[in-house]
């Protein structure tokens, strides 16, 4: 199945595809799990404490151990149990999909457990009322259940016959009170079984539908054979979303341009976008798998998914990064603009949110260069629709002067003055050039030396690699290396270049083990 405008629509509005497969599908179970448990606690609790208000536990009974105080203890158990449940669930991250489906079950199963030998704890005469009472709870418990938690009709059914297993022998191990009139008493266990039935019924066919529309939901979401499972991210060329392809499992990136920018202009740079990227290679670019355009005309591709960290999260979260690290980063993206302008692409966008810092084939800080909706083709030439003259191209903080002064001439040398910012920028945590509006950064690119990084960090810098990133920030392209494999070549001749080492990265990325981002 294959939709089309819709799929941005229901993703913007927040529906959730389910598939417990998927880790987000099992974080959306554990959370469920939890809040189940929660409301179960919350809900018990408050008979417990209305219970004590009104008298009917006494601190007496409870030492005498007589058959009340029994009573309140089978109780106050059921509220542990489930509080348990909901912390367990609530501060372990990452439990499996198996272990939560067996929480699943015996939160309701150990709880009614409780609640079936309060029942025959009582004293005799009030056995009857509790009795009718255990009815409630099991129906409340197991339709809650349905509602809140998310599982297929038969895993429901079969929660719902774990639970009713305990509360049917309660009720048929008391004897019940004689009824006036010759009302048989048998009558009364027919009825509270019908009772169980009813309720296990009604929370099956609970999940059943809400189940159902999940997965109805989920296949809405379908591009092919990928399934859009969380957005990610917008830019000015599209929307990014985490997905799962059918047949291989695994995590991919789906970028798709939303139906309010699908006009003619905006198509064929999307589609020019994609076919570039696509023709690119090398390792620390972002590789792409597939693209397609749906029935109703929503322009999408497939590309890796990168789990790790973008160069300005990493500086904003850690600050100011090891002149070592800040070499090994820009050496990779320097090797991945190699290919790129080998073949006549400028990417005109290089900037930390463009640059993925990852782990991959089981190496740490693994750079990838992403987002080529900006590139420039000089080998074939650029379309003039798709470009339009004079405009500025890119982001005001890492923007080359040949790009503010004249967009439609920059070369090579433009990325590497943008490569030299993002390098600035890792060393010191500061950009380049700032300001209070886009007037005042572009002139300061334009007109402004940039300050030395070792004065701007009141600290010292190794003086080669202060030389090597003044010289990419240098206002005229012909005093900047001439090209990137000659600057990728200069930052491995420095003196740190090595400094960080293997080690290093894998210690770094062991202590950060939740950090997230995506292209």
């Amino acid at each position: 199945m294959v939709s089309g405008p819709g799929v941005v629509r229901r993703l913007h509005s927040g529906a959730t595809a389910l598939n417990l497969d998927t880790e987000s599908g099992r974080a959306f179970l554990q959370e469920r799990v939890a809040f189940f448990n929660k409301v179960a606690f919350l809900i018990s609790g408050a008979f417990f404490v209305a219970g004590a208000v009104m008298g009917l536990v006494s601190s007496a009974q409870v030492k005498a151990w007589g058959a009340e105080g029994r009573s309140v203890l089978f109780h106050f158990a059921t509220l542990l149990v489930s509080l348990a449940f909901w912390q367990v669930c609530r501060r372990r991250p990452g439990l499996s999909t198996r272990l939560l489906q067996t929480i699943d079950g015996a939160s309701v199963a150990i709880p009614l457990l409780g609640f079936s030998l309060q029942t025959l704890a009582v004293p005799p005469e009030i056995q009857d009322k509790l009795a009718q009472v255990l009815v409630l709870v099991f129906t409340n418990m197991v339709i809650l259940r349905a509602v809140l938690v998310p599982a297929a009709a038969a895993h429901t059914a079969r929660v719902a016959l774990l639970g009713a297993v305990p509360v049917t022998l309660a009720l048929l191990s008391y004897t019940p009170a004689p009824v006036p009139g010759g009302y048989p008493t048998v009558l009364s266990r027919v009825w509270s079984l019908l009772w169980l039935v009813s309720a296990a019924v009604v929370s099956t066919l609970t999940s059943h539908i809400i189940y159902g529309l999940r997965e109805e939901i989920r296949q809405a979401h379908q591009l092919g054979q990928y399934t859009l499972e969380k957005k990610l991210g917008e830019g000015g060329m599209g929307v990014v979303y985490r997905a799962s392809h059918a047949m291989l499992r695994r995590p991919t990136a789906i970028k798709l341009l939303p139906p309010d920018k699908a006009g003619e202009v905006a198509l064929k740079r999307f589609e020019r976008e994609v076919q570039l990227t696509a023709s690119l290679s090398h390792p620390n670019t972002v590789s792409v798998f597939d693209y397609g355009r749906t029935p109703d005309g929503v322009f999408y591709y497939a590309m890796e998914y990168l789990e790790g960290t973008n160069l300005d999260q990493l500086v904003r979260e850690d600050g100011p990064q090891p002149p070592g690290r800040v070499i090994h980063i820009l050496d990779q993206v320097a090797s991945a603009l190699v290919e790129a302008h080998g073949v006549g692409l400028i990417h005109r966008d290089i900037k930390p949110e463009n640059v993925i810092l990852c782990q991959r084939g089981g190496l740490p800080d693994v750079a990838k260069v992403v987002d080529f909706g900006l590139v420039k083709d000089l080998e074939r030439g650029t379309d003039a629709r798709l470009t339009q003259a004079n405009v500025v191209q890119g982001t005001p903080l890492y923007l080359s002067p040949e790009a503010i002064t004249d967009p439609d001439a920059v070369d090579a040398r433009s990325d590497l003055y943008s490569l030299g910012a993002v390098g600035y920028y890792l060393l010191t945590g500061t950009p380049v050039f700032s300001g209070k509006t886009l007037v005042e950064v572009c002139s300061h690119h334009l007109h402004t030396p940039p300050e030395p990084p070792s004065q701007r960090l009141g600290a010292p810098v190794p003086a080669d690699l202060e030389e090597l990133l003044l010289a990419c920030l240098a206002k005229e392209a012909a005093d900047r290396p001439f090209a990137a494999a000659v600057l990728r070549d200069a930052l491995r001749a420095l003196e740190s270049a090595g400094s960080w080492t293997e080690a290093s990265a894998r210690s770094w990325w062991a202590q950060r083990k939740g950090v997230r981002s995506q292209t």
